[in-house]
C-alpha cells in the first residue's frame, strides 16, 4: 500500500473524516459570531489525550476523494454498523456527505438520516448531493461546538468517523449524544488505529482503543462490540450504561493477519 501524505495539523474540520488536506486550507473552523460568543472555551487535552485541531470546509472535495474506497473499505465499515431500515440513524461531523448518502440508502424507505455539521458551508454542500442523487431521507443539522442539536431520545446509530478526537468539549458532546439515543441506541465510533505505525496519519489524529474506552466509560457508556477488519480503523460500539444491551470485554488489536 502506498503512504499518503500525513494531515495538515492545523487546518482541520468537525465536519467529516480527514486525511491531508491541500496546503491552500488556511484558517480556522468558522463559527458565526454568536456561536462563538456563546460556546465556552474548548480544551486543548482531554483525559490524557491532545485536541486536535478542525479542518476547514474548503477542504470538502479531499473528502469525496476516489481513493478513498481504496483506503477506508466503506462498504465493509457500514455492513458492520447493522442498519437497518427504518431506523434513524445520524451522521455525526458529516461534511459533504460521504458516508451520509450512503447511510441514507440503507435506512429506505422509511428511515432518515440526521446529518450533522458545524460548517453551514459543508451542509450546503451536501444538501446540493443529496439533491442531484434524488436522496429524500436526510435531514441537516448546523451543530454547535458543544451540541450537535439532536432531538432526544430519537436515534438508533450515532456514526463519528475520524471526528471525535477534534471535538473541543468532549464531555458536553458526549452528554448530548447520550440523550439522543433511544434505550438501544448505539454509537459507532471510527478512528485511525494510534496502535498501528504504518497507518500513514500523524498521531494527533489516531486513537487507541483504550483511550476509546477510557473517555467513554468516563462520560455514562459502557462497550458492546467492535469491528476490526478495517484497514486503518478501529470501529467500537457503544451504548449508554443503562442499555438493554450487554457489556463486552475489549479485545485488543491484533496486527498479525488470521491463521490461514
Amino acid at each position: 500500500m502506498s503512504r499518503e501524505p500525513q494531515r495538515n495539523e492545523g487546518t482541520k474540520g468537525f465536519g467529516a473524516d480527514r486525511y491531508v488536506v491541500p496546503l491552500f486550507l488556511c484558517g480556522s473552523l468558522l463559527l458565526s459570531s454568536a456561536e462563538a460568543q456563546r460556546a465556552e472555551p474548548g480544551r486543548t487535552e482531554y483525559l490524557g489525550r491532545p485536541i486536535a485541531q478542525t479542518m476547514h470546509y474548503l477542504g470538502a472535495p479531499w473528502l469525496v476523494r476516489e481513493s478513498r474506497d481504496r483506503e477506508e473499505e466503506p462498504a465493509r465499515l457500514l455492513a458492520s454498523l447493522g442498519v437497518k431500515p427504518g431506523q434513524t440513524v445520524c451522521d455525526l461531523g458529516c461534511g459533504n456527505g460521504f458516508y451520509t448518502l450512503r447511510l441514507a440508502e440503507l435506512v429506505q424507505p422509511a428511515g432518515r438520516v440526521l446529518a450533522v455539521d458545524i460548517q453551514p458551508e459543508m451542509l450546503q454542500m451536501l444538501g446540493q448531493r443529496a439533491e442531484a442523487r434524488s436522496v429524500p431521507n436526510v435531514e441537516t443539522i448546523e451543530g454547535a461546538v458543544d451540541d450537535p442539536r439532536l432531538p432526544p431520545a430519537a436515534v438508533d446509530l450515532v456514526l463519528l468517523v475520524d471526528v471525535y478526537h477534534e471535538f473541543s468539549h468532549p464531555p458536553e458532546m458526549l452528554a448530548a449524544i447520550h440523550a439522543s439515543l433511544r434505550p438501544a441506541g448505539r454509537v459507532a465510533l471510527v478512528e485511525f488505529r494510534a496502535e498501528d505505525p504504518d497507518v500513514p496519519i500523524k498521531p494527533l489524529h489516531k486513537m487507541t482503543q483504550a483511550q476509546c474506552v477510557k473517555e467513554f466509560a468516563a462520560n455514562g457508556y459502557k462497550l458492546v462490540g467492535q469491528y476490526d477488519d478495517l484497514p486503518w480503523q478501529h470501529v467500537l460500539f457503544f451504548a449508554r450504561d443503562d442499555s438493554p444491551l450487554g457489556r463486552v470485554p475489549l479485545v485488543a488489536w491484533d496486527p498479525a493477519p488470521p491463521a490461514p
